[in-house]
């Protein structure tokens, strides 16, 4: 079976185009009703009324910039601790070129204020990647496989986000068997493991001929030097981290495995990692493996609905049988932006309707946040390939974003309503604001603060797209 995506410095070529983002229509009414309420008072009055209200209610500061000062971003790596949104590396696009973002950065986006800050890292930092793999794990970050200026990479680095300084540290003198160099391969992180499947990547002729867990890409080996050659393509083996002892494994699974894939998504439920996509099909398809047995099992759909295959998606736990899809890139070449549950418990899946169809998203990434929502980063609204008789080649999408999506997947508390409501609509009730307790007048003030760092963006967004700075 073909796989779309087979980006080892290889080549079709289409451009996936998407409309304008637009202003939902309850923020436009909002905005005006703002505007319009400051546009009737005067300089000073309008100095008096910000008093009043951040005169009791203690506020962070807040984005002064019109854009985000994040650059947008594709390919990058996210995980959320507790308020806090983590981004890591990833790619933008400068000039029509397609570049890399800094590995000895990382961004936090505090989501209770919307504020975004940088911290900047030190010690044994890696090398600028692409198509790499990380986990979170107990206060640690780890960054697996890749891309890099040399080529594809088995190197893992680790850094502890605790402490005062970020200091990165290179892992070394493992034991055991390090997983072949690979990209676009996913992690499962269950019981202080990181469980690594999938990927692409290339191997000997001798380790393709002992491997029946590696499809090869017939379109692009290599020579290397004159003795012999090196084969790339998907693999679906699994391979196990333990970090207290640094240990390589492969565990030996039963039951039938899913076909080798990368750019597929994964998500760990419970004592069972999931997969999803990554193949050239017309339904999805979804897998599981019991991260106790190591058994595989393939899940039947029980609907007549189900999404479009996919690849470049993303697949989130957000409940104890539930996990919600988004976004990808078809099949056909389409940037999706459909949001999808699915119940492990009927094996159903249903598509949700939600407030962001008009952000299709591919090569984003997802992270479960407050009461089950799931919080989307990045990504590109369109993707271009080209296409010879070698390969498969990606090239620069002008496209990348910056903006976090929240989706509700569950009704929420009615302290958290009324946190929301009080901030969204603070210049109506700000008298009343000031009532509150000191504690609770806080968290008000970031939620002012994130709703006011929301609308900024939403103004910028309208700027870029009429041609402004």
């Amino acid at each position: 079976m073909c796989r779309l995506y087979a980006l080892n410095d290889c080549v079709v070529q289409w451009t996936i185009s998407t409309p304008p983002t637009t202003q939902p229509a309850e923020r436009v009414t909002e905005l005006c009703k703002q505007r319009e309420l400051m546009s009737m008072l005067s300089g000073a009055e309008q100095q008096q009324l910000s008093a009043s209200v951040m005169g009791s209610i203690e506020e962070p500061a807040v984005v002064t910039a019109q854009r985000s000062p994040v650059s947008p971003r594709s390919d990058h790596i996210s995980f959320l601790e507790g308020h806090n949104l983590y981004v890591w590396g990833g790619c933008q696009c400068v000039d029509g070129q397609e570049t890399f973002l800094p590995s000895d950065e990382i961004w936090l986006y505090d989501m209770e204020s919307g504020v975004w800050s940088l911290r900047h890292m030190g010690g044994e930092v890696p090398p600028v990647l692409s198509q790499a793999c990380g986990a979170y794990l107990q206060g640690m970050l780890y960054i697996f496989g890749g891309c890099d200026i040399n080529g594809h990479t088995n190197t893992m680095y680790c850094v502890d986000l605790l402490g005062v300084e970020y200091s990165w540290k290179k892992v070394t003198d493992t034991v055991g068997g390090t997983p072949s160099p690979r990209v676009r391969h996913s992690c499962w992180v269950y019981k202080n493991r990181l469980i690594y499947f999938g990927g692409y990547g290339c191997k000997t002729v001798r380790e393709v001929n002992n491997s029946k867990s590696f499809m090869v890409d017939e379109t692009s080996w290599a020579t290397i030097g004159s003795d012999f050659f090196q084969f790339w393509g998907w693999n679906n083996e699994v391979h196990m981290f333990e970090p207290v002892t640094a240990t390589w494994t492969e565990p030996q699974t039963q039951g039938q495995p899913p076909e080798p894939r990368s750019s597929h998504a994964s998500t760990t439920l419970g004592h069972k990692g999931y997969i999803c996509g990554g193949l050239e099909m017309q339904m999805i398809d979804i897998h599981c493996l019991d991260l106790v047995t190591w058994t595989w099992t393939q899940i039947e759909h029980q609907a007549a609905s189900f999404p479009w295959g996919r690849t470049l998606h993303t697949l989130t736990a957000i409940s104890d049988d539930t996990l919600f899809l988004f976004g990808g890139l078809s099949t056909s070449g389409d940037v999706l932006s459909d949001g999808w549950e699915f119940n492990t418990k009927t094996r159903e899946w249903r598509e949700k309707d939600h407030a962001h169809k008009d952000k299709p998203r591919l090569w984003h990434s997802a992270d479960k946040g407050r009461d089950s929502d799931v919080v989307i980063f990045g990504g590109s609204q369109t993707y271009h390939f080209v296409m010879d008789s070698v390969a498969v080649l990606r090239s620069p999408s002008q496209n990348h974003c910056a903006d976090v999506l929240v989706f509700q997947t569950q009704p929420y508390s009615l302290s958290r309503l009324c946190e929301d409501c009080i901030g969204k609509h603070i210049f109506s009730v700000q008298e009343q604001a000031s009532w509150l307790p000191a504690k609770l007048q806080k968290t008000i003030g970031k939620r002012i603060s994130y709703f006011r760092a929301n609308a900024q963006n939403i103004d910028a967004g309208s700027l870029v797209h009429k041609g402004g700075p």
